[in-house]
């Protein structure tokens, strides 16, 4: 098949990307103390120099005590982990990729290492919590415009903190950050977002992940039809969100009954912003049969993901574990080496090449 429309360029605001691939976020936890070193910079480079579009980078910290739940996330704040996070910026530019950092916080997730204060989470945060969060959040993204990022991506999927805010079954809150619908519980997720826009200027692009399922919940759905995301969704673009990172298991499944669109799909159509979509692109398995201990996925075929993106359903396609297994994964199929591109292995999550 021809394959050239994925490599047509995509302009946007602050965003001048080669071609419509992105790599994904994923944690690595390979920043002793929050710091990335040179070998951060590395990964990130060699994979901009192998044709990647935009760097999604792992998730970064914002300054609050306990935004992270492992102490080698990295962080987006302090002098030493920005002065390196420069250094990545730049390495991404040098080998002719753009770069945007998935600026988080974990919120109310008590596994794995203990922070230095009690995990914040709907249930827990007062008034000035939220207040001293959304602040912590545009203070991350000011510093990310400062030191030559081109984008920046808010973490709202996945059951982290801002979508605990989203979800009812963690957000039972009776103030003006809670609310018995969806639309009522994006206050805060609104709230994060104007921050960030004020912070770096109406001309850089914030791209927004969410997602329906958790971390804690595959199956889970906020929004069980148009009407419903359509609440959520345009509350957000109308605070800023200039690109939709539609979280997927699997990109090729319908978000509703009736029609064939993902949620990539659905969330343009009812905003008309340009979105991104993910979710076991280019294998035959999901992320969650790998978290659950499962094998590895085989490679699949390209069909449905152009038929989609020609059809319009999307602008930009992230790319995770197929990145992680080959760095130079784009470029292979840019050059119609499609023998040459290997399936997933569990032990290519491990390593950090």
């Amino acid at each position: 098949m021809n394959y050239e429309a994925f490599f047509s360029p995509f302009n946007y605001k602050s965003l001048h990307l080669r071609n419509r691939f992105v790599m994904a976020p994923m944690t690595r936890v390979q920043s002793p103390d929050g710091v990335p070193t040179e070998q951060v910079a590395e990964y990130y480079g060699r994979r901009a120099g192998a044709d990647v579009g935009l760097i999604v980078t792992e998730g970064t910290t914002i300054d609050r005590p306990s935004s992270k739940n492992q102490k080698d996330i990295p962080d987006f704040h302090g002098n030493a982990a920005l002065q390196n996070w420069k250094n990545i910026a730049d390495t991404v530019h040098a080998n002719g990729g753009a770069i945007a950092p998935q600026i988080w916080h974990v919120g109310n997730t008590p596994y794995g290492w203990q922070p230095p204060a009690p995990f914040e989470g709907p249930e827990t945060m007062s008034l000035n919590d939220i207040r001293d969060t959304i602040e912590a959040f545009g203070k991350a993204a000011k510093s990310a415009k400062e030191i030559g990022f081109d984008a920046i991506e808010i973490h709202g999927a996945h059951g982290y903190l801002i979508d605990q805010f989203f979800w009812d079954k963690t957000n039972n809150r009776t103030d003006e950050y809670g609310g018995k619908t969806l639309k009522e519980r994006t206050r805060f997720g609104v709230e994060v977002v104007k921050a960030i826009r004020a912070a770096i200027g109406e001309e850089m692009a914030i791209i927004l992940r969410l997602s329906q399922w958790k971390g804690i919940d595959f199956n889970a759905k906020m929004a069980h039809n148009p009407a419903e995301l359509e609440s959520w969704v345009q509350p957000l673009a109308d605070a800023g969100v200039d690109i939709f990172h539609a979280s997927q298991r699997r990109y090729w499944e319908p978000e509703f009954d009736g029609s064939d669109l993902n949620f990539a799909g659905w969330i343009k159509k009812l905003t008309g912003a340009p979105t991104i979509t993910v979710g076991s692109v280019g294998l035959n398995a999901d992320v969650t049969s790998f978290f659950a201990g499962g094998a590895g996925a085989e490679s699949a075929g390209f069909e449905e993901l152009l038929r989609r993106f020609e059809r319009g359903d999307f602008d930009l396609i992230a790319v995770g574990r197929q990145l992680l297994q080959d760095p130079e994964w784009v470029k292979k199929l840019k050059e119609g080496r499609l023998d040459e591109i290997s399936a997933f292995k569990p032990e290519s999550a491990g390593t950090y090449y």
